[in-house]
């Protein structure tokens, strides 16, 4: 008898360290989305987990009885807590721009939690098991619950649940674990006790349930107060979460709610990414794009009758799906991504070009800004070098770099970035009027005859464009005087070991857009 009702502690215990740590990387992953610098957050977000546990393990020393129903309150609270932190997180989001504090509150408590939870169970194991064999096999449960809850997260909650309900699972786990150790201890609690965690049971399993139920329209009335038009389309995928909006006959797509592109004026962004590049090559057969899973850039190159094969690598196959066959990005990208040159793969395009033995024409970059290390790695000194290596002679090359007046020194560093990867490099700017001002760094390998820049004020657009023209080149290539309405310091490049770019792109003029 004593051995199972050691052996419930310890599944308790296995269940507390399953769900508290995949809470703490879901609020991980959510600062990640709502504000950047993922290595960041998820360093100080799983630090000061840790640090909480401790004092909670050291609040442990406080309480002298009635341990059990102390514990078995901890996990319905600890339940409770998992499951609605995540749509606490976005129902926030659309009400205040301090989502931080909240993250960082909600971490904290799921620490202080766990840590006030496993020294209660040693003590209450006390009683089964010498303290040998007791603290060994408490934290050796909990250790291993960590473990199954990490290959949970990364291979079956996050791509398949989700965020929003991947907590819903661990809360109910928690929970069960938690009704099947009242169950069988029930003879260790007084009359109190019992009436009490009845009616707190109760209270967490109708919370969980309902839960479930109103989740989604919670979210869907909070993304709503977040974006000033109509949600038309939302979709949580694994990487990033996808929403379109509408406003009269325009749409708006967002991704992790930052504007990507809107249909009124999508044409003043691609063709400038796209035109050039493909106009200063005199023969481009053979075309990477990396990003644009919205298929617009792809849709511009298809207009090159040379043009033999593109490649299209889009991290996200829920984007590519969407530039497939939603029916508001087919008829903006034309259905361009069904097209028999094109071929739409799924990869990171750092490990794509590292596997990858072809050699390209022009290569155009259709990425999000570098708000994260993980996407300032394909903004890098050493991503730019392995596009020069997979470059023909003469091959172009060219990438979304933000604005060139609300993040400067983020503008400038990828300039001088791609110039350091040995491509002779040209600024490109233009006015989008729903993103503001906008640019792009374009690069050539091994350019014989006369300067870039002039070659592309001097070269005639030859297919059909609707706004892109030989005045248009002169324009989008022309900066005026170096001037800058502030400062403009000195940058670095940015490399993999030294990840300067992110930094600048955060203290970029934004309060100005």
């Amino acid at each position: 008898m004593f051995k199972n009702k050691s052996t419930l502690l310890k599944a308790a215990i296995f269940a507390t360290g399953f769900s508290g740590v995949v809470a703490e990387y879901i609020l991980s992953t959510l600062a990640q989305y709502f504000l950047g610098n993922s290595v960041l957050h998820w360093v100080m977000i799983i630090s000061l987990m840790l640090f909480s546990m401790g004092l909670g393990s050291r609040i442990t020393k406080n309480f002298e009885s009635r341990l059990l129903k102390r514990f078995l309150i901890l996990e319905f609270a600890l339940s409770f807590i998992v499951s609605f932190a995540a749509l606490l997180v976005y129902t926030a989001s659309a009400y205040t721009q301090s989502i931080g504090i909240l993250i960082y509150s909600l971490a904290i408590c799921i620490g202080l939690l766990i840590g006030m939870e496993i020294p209660l169970v040693i003590r209450i194991n006390d009683d089964y098991e010498k303290l040998r064999f007791n603290i060994s096999n408490i934290l050796e449960n909990d250790y291993y619950g960590s473990l199954l809850g990490g290959i949970f997260f990364a291979f079956v909650g996050l791509p398949i649940f989700g965020l929003i309900y991947t907590p819903f699972i661990l809360g109910f786990v928690n929970f069960s674990v938690s009704i099947v150790v009242l169950i069988f201890l029930w003879d260790l609690l007084d009359t109190a006790d019992k009436k009490l965690l009845v009616g707190i049971g109760v209270f967490i399993m109708l919370s969980l349930t309902s839960g479930i139920f109103v989740t989604d329209p919670i979210i869907t009335y909070g993304e709503q107060q977040k974006y000033s038009d109509k949600v038309v389309y939302t979709e949580q995928t694994k990487y990033q979460r996808i929403v379109i909006t509408k406003w009269k006959n325009d749409y708006w797509l967002y991704l992790n709610g930052n504007e990507q592109l809107c249909t009124r004026d999508e044409l003043m962004y691609h063709e400038p990414l796209v035109h050039p590049a493909m106009s200063l090559h005199p023969n481009p057969v053979n075309v990477l794009v990396l990003g644009g899973g919205d298929g617009c850039a792809v849709r511009e190159i298809l207009k090159y009758p040379k043009v033999e094969k593109i490649t299209l690598v889009d991290l996200d196959p829920a984007m590519t799906n969407l530039g497939k066959t939603h029916p508001i990005l087919t008829e903006m990208n034309q259905h361009s991504l069904s097209d028999e040159k094109v071929e739409v793969l799924n990869d990171d395009g750092y490990k794509f070009l590292l596997s990858v033995d072809d050699y390209y024409d022009v290569i155009i970059i259709d990425l999000p800004d570098p708000r994260s290390i993980e996407l300032g790695r394909l903004y890098s000194h050493e991503f730019y070098k392995l596009c020069y290596k997979h470059m023909r002679p003469g091959g172009v090359i060219v990438t979304q770099a933000g604005s060139p007046y609300f993040a400067t020194q983020a503008f400038c560093c990828i300039l001088e970035t791609m110039k350091s990867a040995g491509f002779e490099t040209v600024p490109m700017h233009n006015q989008v009027i729903t993103l503001g001002e906008w640019g792009w760094s374009l690069g050539v390998k091994e350019f014989l005859g006369e300067n870039v820049k002039k070659k592309l004020q001097n070269t005639d657009i030859e297919v059909p464009t609707r706004w892109i023209n030989k005045e248009a080149m002169t324009l989008i290539t022309s900066f005026g005087k170096d001037f800058y309405p502030w400062e403009k310091d000195s940058v670095a490049i940015n490399r993999i070991h030294e990840p300067v770019l992110q930094k600048y792109y955060l203290k970029g003029n934004w309060d100005l857009y």
